[in-house]
Formats: C-alpha cells, sequence, structure tokens
C-alpha cells in the first residue's frame, strides 16, 4: 500500500437529509477540526467523560503518510488514562529507552543516555517509536465505540463564527456546505489552521532557511554502524538524526534526516540520483541504498498568540510548530488535548466558574515556549555547530552528563518532557 492512500478501510461519514443534527445537545457540544491524533484523542478523552462530540476531517479517511514517531514519557504517562493504549503502542511499535549523539567526522559515539535512570519519575521510562498513523488508528478505533462521538471524513472547516453562547462552524461536506453549531471548537487541524487564520490569531515566530530532508531504508545502521534506535549525529556540514520505527513488522525501517538547500529545486534535491548520493557519502555500500520513502518539507518554528479565543481553543500543530530534532511537536499536541479536555470537562459538565480556558492559554502557551521551541531550537544548534570550540564544548557536556546519573537525570527530564509537564502543572491564572 502506498504511503498516501489509506491505512485502514473506514466508514466514509456523510450528513444526508435523514442525520439529525440536534442529536447532540449544542449546549454541551464540542466540535473538532482535525481528525488526526490531537483530533481524535480530544475527542476520545471528551467522548468517555460523556461529552457529545463531532469531529470533522478534510481526508476521507486516516492518511498512512509516515511522519511523527518518537512518543516520549510523559505523553505516555498522559495518554495512561486511556486503557490498553501505551500497551497497543508498543504491541505495533518498538519500546526504546536509550538514545544515542555521535560525531560524523571523527564517527565516535559522545555520549548515551538511557531513560532506566528516570524510574522514579514516571511510569514509562523509555520512548515508543510508534507512527503518528498507527496511534490515530488505535484512538480512532476506540472513538468509534462511544456512541456520543460522530467523526465526519471528507468534511472540511472552511469558516468559523462564534458569540457569547455558542460557536458555529461552515463545513463542506459531500452533501454540500452546511453549518454545525456547539459550546466550543477545538481547532486541531494543523500547522496551515483554517480554526486559527478564522479567529484571526497570529502564528508568531519564523522559518528557517534550509529544509528537512527525510529518507527512509531498511538498511540496519544498528547491525552494520552501531548505532541504537534514536541516534543524533553533529556535523558542521551535513548533521543527521537516524532513527527506527517498526513499519509493518520485524526488521523493521530506519529513517534518516539530513538538512536541505531550501533554494535548491525540489526534484533535484528528490532525484535518484542526489539522494544516493547523500546517502553514499553517510554511509558508503557496493551498490545503492534501498530508499522506500523521501520526503522533503520546510521548517518553522511558530507559536500561536494565544492557544484560546472566546470559544475556540487550538491545539496541537494548529497552535505550535518546530523543527523534527527531539521529537516533540506531536509530544507537545497530545499534551495540549489533555490539558484542553480536562478544562472543557470542568466548563460543561461541572460549570466551573473560573477562566479555564485562560489558564489552558497560559499553562501550554508558557510551556511551549519555554520548553518545546527552546529545546527544539537548541538541539539543532547542537547538531550544526561549526565552530571548533563550541563542538568541543557541546561534546564534553553530552559526555559530562551521560556519565553522571544526576546529571543525566535532570538532561533527560528535559528531553522526555517531564519537566515541561511539571512546570505546566505549577502554572496558575496568577502566576507566570
Amino acid at each position: 500500500m502506498r504511503h498516501d492512500e489509506c491505512w485502514v478501510a473506514l466508514r466514509y461519514a456523510s450528513l444526508g437529509p435523514a442525520y439529525e443534527i440536534e442529536a447532540m445537545n449544542p449546549s454541551k457540544t464540542v466540535l473538532i477540526s482535525g481528525g488526526g491524533p490531537v483530533g481524535l484523542l480530544c475527542a476520545l478523552l471528551l467522548g468517555r467523560a460523556g461529552i457529545p462530540v463531532r469531529v470533522f476531517d478534510a481526508n476521507p479517511c486516516l492518511q498512512n503518510d509516515p511522519r511523527a514517531a518518537t512518543t516520549h514519557p510523559a505523553t505516555l504517562d498522559v495518554l495512561d488514562q486511556v486503557p490498553g493504549l501505551v500497551d497497543d503502542m508498543a504491541r505495533l511499535g518498538l519500546v526504546t529507552p536509550i538514545f544515542q549523539f555521535w560525531d560524523r567526522p571523527s564517527n565516535t559515539k559522545i555520549a548515551e543516555f538511557d531513560h532506566v535512570v528516570l524510574k522514579n519519575d514516571t511510569r514509562h521510562p523509555f520512548v515508543i517509536q510508534c507512527e503518528q498513523f498507527k496511534t490515530a488508528g488505535l484512538l480512532l478505533a476506540r472513538v468509534e465505540k462511544l456512541p456520543n462521538v460522530d467523526v465526519l471524513f471528507n468534511h472540511t472547516v472552511t469558516d468559523v463564527s462564534q458569540d457569547a453562547n455558542s460557536v458555529t462552524v461552515t463545513v463542506k461536506s459531500p452533501a454540500g456546505e452546511q453549518t454545525h453549531s456547539g459550546a466550543y471548537l477545538i481547532g486541531a487541524d494543523g500547522g496551515r489552521s483554517t480554526v486559527r487564520k478564522q479567529s484571526g490569531i497570529a502564528f508568531e515566530g519564523f522559518t528557517y532557511e534550509e529544509r528537512f530532508l527525510v529518507l527512509t531504508t531498511p538498511f540496519d545502521f544498528a547491525a552494520n554502524r552501531g548505532y541504537c534506535e534514536r541516534t543524533y549525529i553533529a556535523d558542521p556540514e551535513e548533521w543527521c538524526n537516524c532513527f527506527k520505527v517498526a513499519a509493518d513488522g520485524p526488521p523493521g525501517l530506519w529513517r534518516t534526516v539530513f538538512p536541505a538547500d531550501a533554494t535548491e529545486n525540489e526534484a533535484k534535491t528528490l532525484s535518484d540520483t542526489d539522494v544516493h548520493a547523500r546517502m553514499q557519502k553517510f554511509f558508503p555500500l557496493p551498490h545503492a541504498h534501498d530508499i522506500v520513502h523521501r520526503n522533503l518539507y520546510s521548517i518553522h518554528q511558530r507559536v500561536a498568540a494565544t492557544f484560546a479565543k472566546g470559544r475556540v481553543l487550538l491545539a496541537g500543530d494548529s497552535a505550535h510548530v518546530n523543527n523534527s530534532i527531539g521529537g516533540m511537536g506531536l509530544n507537545g499536541g497530545l499534551q495540549d488535548a489533555a490539558n484542553a479536555c480536562e478544562k472543557l470537562v470542568e466548563l460543561i459538565l461541572n460549570r466551573n466558574p473560573h477562566d479555564l480556558l485562560a489558564l489552558y492559554d497560559k499553562q501550554r502557551r508558557i510551556v511551549t515556549t519555554e520548553f518545546v521551541q527552546a529545546q527544539t531550537i537548541a538541539n539543532k544548534k547542537r547538531l550544526e555547530a561549526r565552530d571548533a570550540e563550541t563542538r568541543k564544548h557541546n561534546f564534553e557536556e553530552l559526555s559530562a552528563s551521560a556519565s553522571d546519573p544526576v546529571k543525566a537525570r535532570e538532561f533527560l527530564l528535559k528531553t522526555a518532557m517531564i519537566s515541561m509537564q511539571q512546570r505546566a502543572a505549577s502554572i496558575k491564572l496568577e502566576t507566570v
């Protein structure tokens, strides 16, 4: 099956004349734009609490595109509130407690970190490499069992409006243009979010000059090079991330991520000639590497000016985007989802009088800026550093941290996003 085909066969939901628009109480219904992992987690958490939910997704079904895979300990702790979900992710993915830093010019391992030092800080002292579409499939299978949740594929949100009591979306569907109203709307519709744009929320930050090139191969970097399943390789000329995913099962696939010149013609960068030359330079073979997938994309570091405006909330890429080094983007989005749903349950079911959406905005926006943005920017600088003294300092710092259990724990609390979750929990409306 090609990567752009659907991973699972799904029912094609469309609202025909017989569909009862008022089957869900609009005063309690939460609308969600985006049926990826973040939107589906929101739907599941709210649906399990008994809240009516309607999800709109522009695609005909779940997309089988090879995107994010790393799920950090802090996120696994969040997902563990859904019975069996983490176990299912481990079954479909790879449990990886170790990651490494290497220097490419000298081909030497600089540092190795083991999440076991976090055994008293998390129920999950490891990372699970489970591709994003697999996680989405596991969530959807659970969501479809909830009678109070509708997932509508082939439904594209095109407009958003709200007043003091409700929010309304205009949706393009197979049955024509429709409007749906609810108590709240969650925009989980990606970096180009229509919900964010229609709500007039700025997306502040910058775009990197280079792009990221992802080349996926069955070549076994563990057996042939000694890399572990999550390896970061520093190089002043061409750094690389190299990590393994389970794919369709043993032996799995390896993804390599390289920087690419944004001014170069995309077709040339993705051509067989350039791709194979890059891989041969990285790890020479007497024959061409088998490349099963290639992708080239632009990289941004942006954060929404607010994560909540009136009855509209943003979560995931609609609220923040960052470079993929360290695997924090989707993790931050799933943590957004859990935080937002906790607040919405209080608002809808318990009628909590406090300004919980303002608290959601403050908690998630602060930690996104302080941790996700800062950490991913630092990760990139560490790998691409050119100055010899800076590289030496980076390597000495990494080696010292890895060899000292106290320093290793401090380092891993950040990379595992546990410090981020602790910081979010400490933020109150009256504090910073």
